[in-house]
């Protein structure tokens, strides 16, 4: 499958094959290629708990108001974003680079996340947001099929977790094998509605 079939049949499962289990290899291969997804001053901020127990996904399942797809899934990935990456080692992040480059990132890292909360969370959430869209289109190039979701209780998918206290959830994607087609799309809007040459 190409990336434009993958993007084109890329759909919102709601109904997975509960008997379907991913093999620790696809899991393993579905690894490496999120961790390609990009961050900000390469500070990989974002973190991964990814669920193949059928327990934990059952209370998973519960924490997302009765949902079934954390439950018949293959695998639940929790994407949370790590708010202190940007100052922990942070050197490490340009390691192939010279160290001329490497002190210049780390100042620049300080002086944008130091005293701005605000902004160690939205680069979380733009970090998960780009490493969640590659899960599901390499899902896809793999013949599978995923489902993004931000339907759960945070205070209970954290304790399921066991959430770091400066790290934050951002949202969760069940990968799996549809038992069931999605429904028609709703409707895209047109081009020139959301598509606007140099500007408004």
């Amino acid at each position: 499958m190409n990336t434009f079939d993958a993007i084109k049949t890329r759909r919102a499962i709601k109904n997975f094959d509960s008997s379907y289990k991913m093999s620790p290899e696809d899991i393993k291969v579905l690894q490496e290629l999120t961790i390609l997804s990009p961050t900000s001053y390469n500070q990989q901020n974002w973190r991964f708990v990814y669920v193949t127990d059928q327990t934990v996904k059952d209370k998973i399942s519960k924490a997302s108001r009765d949902q079934a797809q954390p439950r018949d899934g293959s695998l639940v990935i929790v994407l949370c974003g790590n708010l202190s990456a940007w100052k922990e080692e942070p050197l490490r992040y340009w390691r192939n680079h010279p160290v001329e480059k490497q002190e210049l990132v780390k100042n620049s890292l300080i002086r944008k996340y130091e005293n701005s909360p605000e902004s160690r969370r939205d680069e979380a959430m733009r970090s998960c947001g780009f490493a969640a869209q590659t899960i599901m289109l390499t899902a896809r190039q793999m013949g599978l099929d995923s489902c993004p979701m931000v339907g759960f209780e945070y205070d209970e998918l954290a304790d399921i977790i066991q959430l770091p206290k400066d790290h934050m959830i951002v949202m969760m994607v069940v990968v799996g094998k549809r038992l069931k087609d999605a429904a028609e799309r709703g409707g895209q809007l047109s081009l020139d509605e959301v598509f606007f040459e140099n500007h408004f």
